[in-house]
């Protein structure tokens, strides 16, 4: 009896060890269940991008909603809204050609972006590269696109050594010793206009002070003694004849991924002398970009890198997200701010 009783005892521990051994994991179990893991990660990842995109699309509609209130504040205060830059004409006196280098419209609307201090440090008759460093690379958090741009420092440099002569759009390269200045960047630009006026060299084309055919235009300086004091040419609310929820504003402008931070696409935002860095067009001959690898685009161009679209604001304070389909005639009459081809926005 006693060996049966031995018997029994070891076989009830053999079975404790069968059942402790059923309750682990084999190498193949353990395989499957990685593997469910994984699947399910890439099920639930693009909802979950999508989100997160969402998200940025509403951080970024709203930063272009608070540009075109400060945009609107000056226009009360100033009684007409900021010039993009100064920009002579070729056939201007001799005597009235300055302020070429001067800072652009975002320099001037500090005051209303809570940026009262820094805007008070800005001389805007001096070439915006002479400003302290500390107000020419404060990135202020409205200027910038979180689909675009992540925590990193976002400064670009420009290199401003350059020999005289003329650039490709017949704008004048004043000479100057090699300088390489840095600046905040900035991912909204003010509407230009159209390519109507022409970009030929006439003294007509748009990049010209008084041409533009858009709302935030390159204006005419009024000299004294080789510094620009005032504008000569002023667009006021009474002059978006097309209606003020009909005409662009400003809008997000297109940065390629190769050129971020890099001249000529992501120019110092304050960089008068290159209006790209501060404003763009829209209408045949420059679409909206498709995206952030759009080849085809061009420096002028309006664009993003959220999928499908571009978020504009009307001058009304309006914003819009159109597709990046939109068709360049349309984009026209709505970048020409007088031009009498009216388009409805639909909310």
């Amino acid at each position: 009896m006693l060996n049966n009783r031995c018997m029994e005892i070891l076989g009830s521990i053999g079975e404790m060890k069968i059942s402790a051994t059923r309750k682990g994991f084999t190498l193949i179990e353990l395989l499957v269940v990685i593997g469910i893991i994984g699947v399910l990660v890439a099920l639930f990842l693009p909802g979950i991008q999508s989100v997160r995109e969402a998200g940025r699309r509403t951080y970024c509609s709203n930063n272009v909603r608070q540009l075109a209130l400060a945009v609107s504040l000056y226009h009360d205060t100033f009684g007409a809204f900021p010039p993009a830059r100064y920009q002579s004409r070729p056939d201007a006196d001799p005597l009235n050609k300055c302020g070429l280098e001067t800072p652009t419209w975002l320099a001037r609307i500090m005051p209303f972006i809570e940026q009262a201090a820094n805007g008070e440090k800005w001389d805007f008759a001096d070439p915006w590269y002479q400003a302290d460093e500390e107000i020419r690379i404060t990135v202020p958090d409205i200027f910038l696109c979180p689909t675009r741009r992540g925590g990193e420092r976002s400064v670009g440099i420009r290199n401003l050594a350059q020999g005289g002569g003329w650039a490709p759009c017949g704008c004048p390269i004043p000479p100057r010793p090699p300088l390489i200045v840095e600046g905040a960047l900035c991912d909204y630009a003010g509407n230009h206009g159209d390519l109507t006026p022409g970009a030929t060299g006439d003294p007509t084309d748009f990049y010209y002070g008084g041409n533009g055919t858009g709302v935030i235009i390159s204006s005419r300086p009024d000299c004294e003694n080789g510094r620009a004091v005032a504008s000569l040419d002023h667009t006021q609310m009474s002059s978006v004849s097309d209606g003020t929820s009909n005409t662009f504003l400003l809008g997000e402008k297109y940065v390629p991924t190769q050129y971020v931070k890099q001249f000529p696409f992501d120019s110092p935002a304050y960089d008068g002398d290159h209006l790209p860095a501060s404003c763009r067009l829209a209408g045949p001959g420059l679409r909206l970009a498709t995206g952030a690898e759009d080849v085809m685009a061009d420096m002028f161009s309006f664009g993003s890198w959220h999928p499908g679209g571009v978020y504009f604001a009307m001058v009304d304070g309006g914003v819009r997200f159109l597709s990046t389909r939109t068709d360049t005639k349309i984009l026209g009459s709505l970048a020409n701010r007088h031009d009498a081809q009216i388009v409805k926005m639909v909310p």
